[in-house]
């Protein structure tokens, strides 16, 4: 008989090695494509800048074409170099990628500083470990900027304003993170010059973001602004997160944390401030151009913070809310040392509304007040329309504690601007002075459900935990405000 297997292994040994060929050869160009693209994150020195091929796909969020070191481009971290070319070089290199993924500027350990420069969208600022830009002090470094529509001139000076050390109008997915580095805005001496009068404009913040959507910042410390730290302004989709806000808490004169400004869908959390003036402020325009703007700050959500505010507040709605604010929950939020706890402030010429606001879960240590809603913050522009009338209604309180409270609730109405469906369930708060009156109210309609200690103002309806009426107040328009402690 014929023995075919033999015959059947010689026809297969050439078959395996054309297989064998082909699959080595596949391979070799897989790599060598993996290898191309890999490329692709590599720094480029600033004098090629290869553009790297367009993707196949959109770029998913947070991710770059290109990476680059401040260094490339001339910086110096030696704390003396004013490195604001090297920026706007590196700023420019990364705009020509903006399609293509965008680039990420790492600012390495050491001390850089500079003037103020602008940011480009699709683009990560990321500052390494021990890495600190320094805001140039020479206020003529600081480019003056028109008034923000929605104050009708500078908050402090007529006229134009400083701008931001860090910048960026008409923006999108833009990302400012690192390793907790600083940026720093050396705000002593536009403290000292403001206190004796000697600038001619507004002061500028530290970082100002303006029309823009899809922002996060994260993990970086900010400190030592010479106005307000982090102002978002008419921005939407914007996540500030786990970042550190310093400023002294005295003689550092409105050095507040974090102000967004006319935003929507904003979320805040997981941040340690303290700072010279408010923790947070919420606002969204002054008077009669927060009117005419029109441009209400909504959909936003504070939590797990730890704030200090020797001469404000922890977190504040207003008093610039001349656009409305509506939606916001503030939760898990521990303020100590502090003046106030939680405001809301306005005035008669703000108009507009605050309204559907929750706070749970809030802890005051030793404050002088818990909860502060004020109707008569009178601070106005020229030509205010004092007939117009904020609306204040829907707020929530629910979980709130705390010890060395000296007043734990003051809420002042008026006749013509009262404040309606206040709610209040699960309180106890330690007070410091038990021969007080601590829980003053104005002008409040609003109900308690269940027990709360300190009790509650006469203003206020009385339900038990089952959510049934036990007493009707008809003392709403009753005013026992005392600042007499």
């Amino acid at each position: 008989m014929l023995d075919t297997s033999r015959f059947n292994r010689r026809r297969l040994i050439p078959a395996i090695t054309v297989l064998w060929i082909v699959g080595f050869a596949l391979i070799y160009l897989w790599q060598t494509d993996s290898l191309t693209r890999i490329q692709l994150f590599v720094r480029a020195p600033p004098s090629t800048l290869p553009p790297p091929p367009p993707p196949s796909q959109p770029a998913p969020r947070g991710y770059r074409a290109v990476v680059y070191n401040l260094t490339d481009f001339g910086g110096v971290g030696d704390g003396k170099t004013v490195n604001t070319e090297a920026f706007e070089r590196a700023i420019a290199a990364i705009k020509i990628y903006e399609d293509k993924g965008g680039g990420q500027l790492n600012v390495q350990a050491g001390k850089w500083l500079t003037a103020p420069f602008n940011l480009t969208s699709r683009m990560t600022l990321f500052l390494e470990e021990g890495a600190v830009i320094l805001g140039i002090q020479d206020e003529r470094y600081w480019p003056l900027m028109p008034p923000l529509p929605s104050y009708g001139f500078g908050r402090e000076q007529a006229g134009p304003r400083y701008g931001s050390l860090i910048h960026g109008q008409h923006l999108k997915d833009v990302i400012i993170t690192g390793h907790n580095g600083t940026i720093n805005g050396q705000g002593k001496s536009w403290w000292t010059k403001h206190r004796k009068k000697l600038l001619n404009y507004t002061r500028g913040p530290l970082i100002q973001i303006m029309w823009s959507r899809d922002i996060i910042i994260s993990n970086v410390t900010l400190r030592d602004s010479p106005f307000w730290t982090l102002h978002p302004y008419d921005c939407k989709n914007l996540t500030i997160a786990n970042l550190t806000i310093l400023a002294p808490v005295r003689g550092a004169p409105n050095t507040d944390g974090i102000d967004p400004d006319s935003c929507e869908d904003v979320l805040i959390e997981n941040c340690y401030i303290s700072v010279g003036d408010d923790g947070i402020a919420i606002k969204s325009g002054w008077d009669q151009y927060g009117i005419a703007y029109g441009r209400p700050s909504t959909n936003i959500s504070i939590r797990n913070l730890t704030i200090r505010s020797v001469v404000s507040a922890g977190i504040s709605i207003g008093s610039e809310m001349s656009g409305g604010v509506s939606n916001i929950s503030v939760q898990n939020i521990h303020i100590w040392e502090s003046r106030r706890g939680v405001r809301i402030k306005t005035a008669p010429g703000r108009g507009a509304y605050v309204k559907n606001i929750l706070y749970r879960n809030i802890t005051f240590d030793n404050l002088r007040v818990g909860i502060v809603i004020k109707t008569d913050y009178n601070e106005h522009p020229f030509g205010y329309d004092p007939k117009a009338l904020p609306d204040i209604k829907d707020i929530s309180y629910f979980g709130i504690h705390g010890t060395g409270v000296r007043v734990p609730v003051r809420i002042q109405g008026g006749p013509e601007i009262p404040i309606r469906d206040v709610v209040f369930q699960d309180m106890s708060v330690g007070i410091t002075n038990r021969k007080k009156h601590v829980f003053q109210c104005s002008y409040v309609e609003g109900r308690v459900i269940g027990y709360i200690f300190p009790a509650a103002c006469e203003n206020l309806d009385i339900y038990n935990e089952r959510g049934e009426l036990v007493r009707r107040s008809d003392s709403q328009n009753v005013s026992d405000i005392d600042y007499s402690f």
